[in-house]
């Protein structure tokens, strides 16, 4: 039998063993075919209804990605920080909008205004940060051993999540922030819902056409800024300068070096990037889940890169694909399933996937050792 074959049966088996779990385990995690197939006989639009959640939070969990698999396909570090620079982006939004007196007005303009100003600040703030962690925690560890940069990372993550805890503490921001204590939950106010009620509109916009669903502004902002960012990103990575270099660096960093291209700056401008895609999904989950928690960024960050591996680790397609895809299996799992085995499922799928695709469904892209 050759290697290959071998490979196969292996494969097989493997996933054989992985699919008698899932289902010996099926019943206990909510995972009882009949009774799902009956739930959508009796609601099919319980099932649009979820994929609507699933795609919308899945936008959220693309973006996050993005920064996640952007720095793994130029240097192949894995930045744990990213997701806990998210959750500092939910915090600047929110102190944006507080000090701007936008969360005590009802008056859409302001709205409007302060809402561009916290994703402007919010985005600008997590870059610097992002750049930040970079200059000072992984760039003298580039050409050291892969743990070096690995504990780095986890140490960054600590401290911005207690930079986190420390904020949400201070007292001068509980009246914006709704609770007192830093490890509390914090209120993040629906303000898009806000202008929607205020100006006399529905805030499901399904009722203007008589469709039995709810698909919210917040739904459309959400899966709306997610495609620009999206787009916009893979359009300048493909066309610009820049985004040239950055491609060159991740496939050959030291011909990269030859041809003149400046690679820390290359490297900065990817971290800058992927820490205001952070920001800016900051504030879209603020506004979209209206919360905001200091420990909120170690969920996303490990959904995200769990996208990021799904799609192709280093595949900026990928990382879109696997964010949604993701979205989807977290929103069918809680409402057809058990929403505390959600995360088994979905890293079950995952295993699956690499079991059959190790690069992802995509593929990987990546470039030189960090």
């Amino acid at each position: 039998m050759s290697a290959k074959a071998k490979s196969i049966l292996r494969g097989i088996v493997v996933a054989a063993v992985v699919l008698y779990i899932a289902f010996l385990l099926g019943p206990i995690a909510g995972f009882d075919v009949p009774a799902i197939a009956a739930s959508i006989q009796a609601d099919p639009k319980q099932l649009i209804q979820f994929l609507i959640i699933g795609i919308s939070n899945g936008a959220i969990i693309a973006i996050i990605a993005l920064g996640y698999t952007m720095v793994y396909g130029i240097i192949e570090l894995i930045n744990f920080a990213h997701g806990d620079v998210y959750m500092i982006g939910v915090f600047t939004s929110l102190t944006v909008l507080s000090l701007t007196g936008t969360l005590n007005t009802n008056d859409p303009v302001k709205i409007i205004l302060g809402l561009a100003l916290a994703l402007v600040v919010s985005i600008a703030s997590c870059a610097m940060l992002n750049a930040t962690i970079e200059r000072l925690a992984y760039r003298r560890l580039r050409n050291a051993p892969r743990l070096a940069p690995l504990i780095s990372a986890i140490g960054m993550s600590f401290i911005i999540e207690n930079l986190g805890l420390i904020w949400a503490s201070q007292s001068w921001l509980v009246p914006s922030f709704g609770t007192t204590g830093g490890a509390s939950q914090k209120f993040f106010p629906d303000l898009l819902g806000t202008i929607f009620t205020v100006n006399g509109w529905k805030v499901n916009l399904f009722e203007y056409f008589g469709i039995p669903l709810r698909f919210t502004i917040k739904d459309l902002l959400v899966i709306v800024l997610a495609v620009i960012l999206m787009v916009g990103l893979y359009l300048f990575v493909q066309r610009t300068r820049l985004g040239k270099a950055m491609r060159a660096t991740a496939q050959n960093r030291d011909a990269a070096k030859m041809l003149g291209i400046d690679i820390d700056r290359v490297i900065s401008a990817t971290f800058l990037i992927g820490g205001g895609l952070a920001g800016a999904a900051g504030l879209m989950a603020g506004l979209y889940n209206n919360t905001a928690w200091w420990f909120m960024g170690f969920r996303a960050g490990l959904e995200s890169f769990t996208a990021a591996v799904l799609g192709g680790i280093g595949n900026i397609t990928g990382a879109m694909l696997g964010g949604f895809l993701i979205g989807l299996l977290a929103s069918f799992s809680d409402g057809y399933l058990n929403a505390r085995w959600t995360h088994a499922w979905v890293f079950a799928t995952l295993v699956l996937v690499l079991l059959f695709r190790p690069s992802g469904l995509l593929g990987e892209q990546v470039g030189q050792k960090a």
